[in-house]
């Protein structure tokens, strides 16, 4: 079954708009000028907010990286396309795996449309050797993070350890296509994916920009006392970093040396003559916490996993002069599987049939106009076996193999203390919250793919889950 032709597959390539989408890695909704925090340097994220529109509740569908950014990808959450921790296996050599063979990216689309599409920087979705999912140009993380020096990466498919500062080589790439593109007259999709601020943080960053947080008083990321959950069985624990100021110094440099990376791009965009006609999109791929609640990490810096704000919520800004109002923020709720059928609609291109897309485009949101304004708005989560539902005023976190759940309610505990599941004056709201959740996860989720399957353990991922063709496929994606 085909779908219908939109507009955009008609349009000149003069008149495609661009897009250039920037993710960082495990930057905390805190963590950014325009999200309130007056210690951390970010005038180029800044910069975008200024210019556009600034989501302050947008969420993630996963607090991991790898299962994040399939969602985004794809629309689907981890129980559909299969992915459902961070990536261990698969990434390179001849074992290489492809853990969303078969999915419809909407890079697939843009693809299909005309538009040229270039990755610089972190996939982590395995096979990082090769473009898939209508890439063609490809400078790629061998694996998903780690050194900021001679880092492992992937350039015309040949291995190599990059020489520079990564931050600065993932941004050189980027540039570099963005001029190709600029010369050829193509209309682009462009990925910029940060590895930054992931750890390492001690002695890997800008010395001078390190030097520059010396004398800042980390107010906004209290040291709070050892958190219960504090998973130990990691690289990074949070028992080696609670406290220190050169992992706080180094994490804040992360941002601001990746800000500084960012303003050149938005320069390259204005130099060019590309600003007017590109859509800019800024996301992290997850939240992340540096001492908040007592332990550094996103989902999986506690065990059992945590679906605290600071590791579902990422900064979010979209700024095209001309077409999305300037210098608005927007608290709507939204989220990560949300972001696919947006694009789509604000590019006037096809959303993939029979892919069950759990969510529905915020363009409305963007250009100024009433969102969700006759429903209630709820997001869903799921890491593995933990599964969330948030209202504008309530979560309740269900731990289906490890327990213990929770209840917050987010208007008089915004700081999520006090859990109120055990009260026996909430046994009504949870009944209805945990049906909540089991009714939406039984329309969307494949059995197949399941993550209460998962044992919940945060090892990484090291094999594809089973897929079925939908019907129609591939033309169902236009």
């Amino acid at each position: 079954m085909g779908c219908c032709q939109p507009r955009g597959n008609n349009l000149s390539n003069a008149d495609k708009t661009n897009v250039l989408v920037i993710l960082s890695d495990d930057q905390g909704p805190w963590a950014a000028g325009c999200c309130g925090n007056p210690e951390i340097r970010t005038p180029n994220i800044d910069r975008i907010a200024e210019t556009g529109v600034q989501f302050s509740n947008f969420f993630v569908a996963t607090p991991v990286c790898s299962a994040s950014r399939a969602t985004l990808l794809t629309g689907r959450i981890p129980s559909q396309h299969g992915v459902h921790d961070w990536i261990r296996g698969g990434n390179v050599g001849p074992d290489a795996i492809r853990y969303l063979e078969g999915e419809v990216g909407y890079t697939d689309i843009m693809a299909r449309h005309g538009w040229t599409c270039g990755l610089s920087g972190k996939w982590h979705l395995g096979d990082s050797q090769i473009p898939q999912h209508g890439f063609t140009d490809w400078y790629a993380h061998q694996r998903g993070g780690g050194h900021y020096h001679d880092a492992p990466m992937v350039k015309n498919g040949q291995l190599l350890n990059e020489p520079r500062y990564l931050t600065d080589a993932i941004t050189d790439e980027g540039l570099e296509m963005l001029r190709k593109y600029a010369d050829r007259g193509h209309p682009f999709y462009l990925s910029v994916h940060y590895t930054a601020p992931h750890d390492p943080w001690v002695n890997e960053h800008p010395q001078s920009i390190v030097d520059s947080y010396d004398d800042c008083p980390f107010e906004t990321c209290p040291q709070e006392p050892r958190h219960p959950w504090v998973r130990v069985d990691s690289s990074m624990s949070t028992d080696d970093v609670l406290g220190n100021r050169e992992a706080l110094k180094g994490y804040f440099a992360a941002v601001t040396a990746m800000d500084q990376n960012i303003g050149r791009i938005l320069d390259g965009l204005e130099e060019l003559g590309l600003r007017d006609n590109t859509l800019v999109v800024f996301l992290s791929d997850n939240g992340f916490s540096c001492g908040h609640h007592g332990f550094w990490g996103k989902g999986n810096g506690t065990m059992p996993r945590n679906m605290y704000e600071n590791s579902i919520k990422v900064p979010a800004v979209f700024s095209q002069p001309g077409r999305i109002p300037q210098g608005v923020a927007n608290d709507s709720m939204v989220s990560a599987y949300d972001f696919m059928p947006t694009l789509l609609e604000y590019l006037d291109l096809p959303a993939p049939d029979g892919h069950n897309l759990p969510g529905s485009s915020f363009l409305s949101a963007l250009e100024g106009r009433p969102f969700h304004a006759l429903e209630q708005v709820v997001v869903y989560d799921e890491y593995g076996p933990v599964r969330m539902v948030r209202t504008p005023e309530w979560k309740y976190t269900y731990r289906h193999s490890h327990g213990p759940h929770e209840l917050y309610h987010l208007v008089t505990d915004p700081g999520e203390r006090q859990n109120l599941v055990d009260e026996a004056a909430q046994t009504d709201r949870i009944e209805e919250m945990r049906g909540m959740l089991d009714d939406w996860f039984n329309r969307y989720v494949d059995p197949r793919r399941d993550g209460f399957s998962q044992d919940g353990m945060s090892r990484g991922q090291t094999k594809y889950l089973p897929y079925t063709r939908p019907a129609g496929f591939p033309m169902s994606f236009g």
